[in-house]
């Protein structure tokens, strides 16, 4: 898998040069640009970044300083880490839908001196902020598009710094020993990339990664799945991500595969065909938007169409998985599902993009058992596994052959895990952070005394010894009446239903559950017009009569499973509401990883928390939101509460 000593692997522009080494001519990043795929080598990449890295020193970087890097996944953005790392500086990723005042936070708390952006939108935000950044010196950018008569004073492309690193090696050759002094300075001990957690309770903070730390969690990772040189990724997720940075960057510098950056956020799901990834990650909410995508063609598709998907599917459910796990499956289920897999299950997974997929991972959320077996049962090996920042990610992992909707593996190499009394997960691993930046109060409170870091997190390991994740210790509280409540538990399983998106709920020291429900507008939107709903805005879909019944049919569901379970059975839902607007990250209620802000949204909508514990029908309310320009406007609706405790609608819908 690797080659040569720990010294010639310790970080990651190491890595680079061993790869221009042994895998040369083979590609190592794609991008798509108006409309043709462009790729470089590990051979050519090595030389980019060399460039790049003699540029950035002669802008002034030096080792220890922080260097910002905004936008998508692009390429250049990719080199910028490791040409910073090549000088010792300390890359630090922003997401690049983050507003102004969230890249003023993290470029002013890093004390950034470069940063490196994808495009104009980006450019705007730095400068916005630049007064209150007074460590930021020149701003480089990937994408000239839009910013021609902007002053360049303080504006570099990124281009101009590579080729004048070029030039620069050209007419004095000394400086190529130099660069070879710098790449041999790091050290494994060396901070390499500064990861901002999503900030649910607060300000993001920012979390320090060793170089060796991290290099050796890829290279556990990438053993553990037998990842080569001959995988590709589609590189999507954002940047500042841990998950990116550990599933994308890492792992590609360790085993050597492709890495391919789709044109736009919009064409991912196409490029992701064109591409034809190995290997995959994506988040519940990805394949749930794609099986939903899937059912809307399907439901629009000619009668035989339908009824050979309905056949073959349910072929594969009942067989699909047993078959992937290579158990004993009778000869003529057997055939059948081969006949499925020419008919239906091969063009499904070519239209999605995974026919080549050959390892695959979600993470982040709960995953709905449903959702999980489809994919699976289609002959696509999906696993689970669990993992934090503060850990570079992964803590415990599914096998090939031992998977299960339910939990999320057992522990991992180099990794600890133990439950405390409390029930809070905490674990031990060699890949863990080093620390909070600028907060060493806080990193003491995230470990215990013996030093594990705690996840915040309750679980339990079961008698096969995988972690069941149950929700985040802070948010499981109790009834009025002493019986469990675990919000995330209720919300994950709302949000298994293709037609909710997003699912908050509320009962802590109260007498019942409540919660507020999100619609999914692409599935609620088809079921709509299926069924004769006419709408001329969200808000309007929302607040509809019959989408709000439809809902409630799901929320009757979940209170069956509910009931079902002796510890969640006085937890079932008593009254709802539909939102009037989609929770968003912009407006504070959703993280930049898409996470709830359970505190932020309560105070938010506290009008609408009162008249779920009230005995109101309906509440006014009026709700500020941003724009993507940046400009504030406000939302205003009667928002209509559905109360389950009698099973009876309310009066509004009663009478429609």
């Amino acid at each position: 898998m690797l080659e040569g000593d720990v010294a010639d692997r310790d970080t990651f522009p190491k890595l680079l040069a061993r790869n221009a080494r042994r895998f040369g001519a083979r590609p190592a990043f794609r991008h798509k640009d108006r409309g043709i795929w462009h790729s470089w080598s590990w051979a050519e990449v090595e030389r980019e970044v060399r460039a790049y890295a003699l540029g950035l020193s002669r802008l002034g970087l030096r080792r220890g300083d922080a260097f910002a890097i905004l936008g998508n996944n692009r390429p250049k953005l990719y080199w910028s880490f490791a040409a910073a790392q090549w000088l010792g500086a300390v890359p630090v990723p922003l997401y690049a839908d983050a507003i102004a005042d969230e890249v003023g936070y993290v470029l002013a708390h890093a004390e950034a001196r470069l940063a490196a952006v994808q495009d104009q939108e980006q450019v705007d935000k730095v400068i916005s902020v630049s007064a209150r950044v007074p460590s930021l010196g020149r701003l480089l950018y990937d994408e000239p598009r839009g910013l021609r008569d902007y002053d360049h004073t303080q504006l570099v492309s990124i281009d101009d710094v590579i080729a004048d690193g070029r030039r620069a090696l050209a007419e004095d050759p000394t400086l190529d020993a130099w660069l070879d002094a710098e790449l041999a300075k790091g050290k494994g001990d060396d901070v390499c990339v500064i990861l901002y957690t999503s900030g649910t309770t607060g300000r993001p903070k920012g979390v320090e990664i060793g170089s060796g730390r991290a290099i050796g969690a890829a290279v556990n990772s990438v053993a553990f799945d037998r990842l080569n040189e001959r995988d590709e990724v589609l590189a999507y997720l954002p940047l500042a991500w841990a998950g990116d940075h550990y599933l994308t960057y890492a792992q590609s510098f360790v085993a050597g595969f492709c890495v391919s950056c789709p044109e736009s956020p919009e064409t991912v799901q196409e490029n992701l065909r064109e591409i034809g990834p190995t290997y995959y990650f994506g988040p519940p909410r990805v394949f749930e938007t794609m099986l939903t995508a899937t059912t809307v063609r399907i439901a629009d598709a000619s009668a035989l169409k339908r009824a050979l998907y309905r056949y073959f599917i349910g072929i594969a459910r009942r067989y699909g998985e047993r078959i992937l796990n290579r158990e004993r499956v009778p000869f003529w289920p057997r055939l059948q599902y081969a006949i499925g897999r020419l008919l239906v299950y091969e063009p499904l997974k070519n239209a999605l993009g995974f026919s080549r997929v050959r390892v695959a991972y979600t993470a982040g959320e709960a995953i709905g058992p449903d959702l999980f077996s489809f994919y699976r049962s289609l002959g696509m090996n999906l696993k689970q596994f669990y993992g934090q920042t503060e850990a570079f990610i992964l803590l415990t992992s599914q096998t090939d052959r031992d998977v299960r909707p339910d939990t999320v593996g057992p522990v991992i190499a180099d990794v600890e895990v133990r439950i405390s009394d409390d029930g809070e997960v905490l674990y031990k691993s060699a890949s863990q952070f080093l620390g909070y930046l600028k907060d060493a109060e806080r990193t003491a409170e995230a470990m215990t005394a013996d030093g594990y870091v705690k996840t915040g997190d309750a679980g339990f390991f079961d008698a096969a010894g995988h972690l069941h994740i149950i929700d985040r210790a802070k948010d499981v509280g109790r009834l009025r009446n002493g019986a469990l409540f675990a919000p995330k538990y209720i919300e994950n399983k709302l949000k298994f239903f293709p037609n909710i998106r997003e699912a908050v709920a509320f009962g802590d020291g109260q007498d019942f559950v409540t919660c507020f429900l999100n619609i999914d507008l692409t599935a609620v939107a088809d079921w709509a017009e299926r069924n004769g709903v006419t709408y001329g805005s969200y808000q309007e879909l929302a607040g509809h009569d019959r989408v709000i019944e439809l809902l409630a049919e799901h929320v009757r569901a979940v209170n069956r499973d509910l009931a079902a379970e002796t510890a969640t059975a006085a937890a079932q839902i008593r009254r709802f509401l539909v939102l009037h607007k989609e929770l968003d990250a912009d407006d504070g209620e959703l993280t930049r990883t898409q996470k709830v802000r359970r505190r932020f949204i309560a105070e938010r909508y506290a009008k609408l928390v009162d008249g779920l514990y009230g005995t109101s029908k309906t509440v006014d309310i009026a709700t500020e939101v941003m724009f993507e320009d940046g400009r504030k406007g406000t939302i205003s609706a009667r928002v209509k509460i559905y109360d389950l405790a009698s099973g009876e609608a309310p009066a509004e819908l009663a009478a429609a």
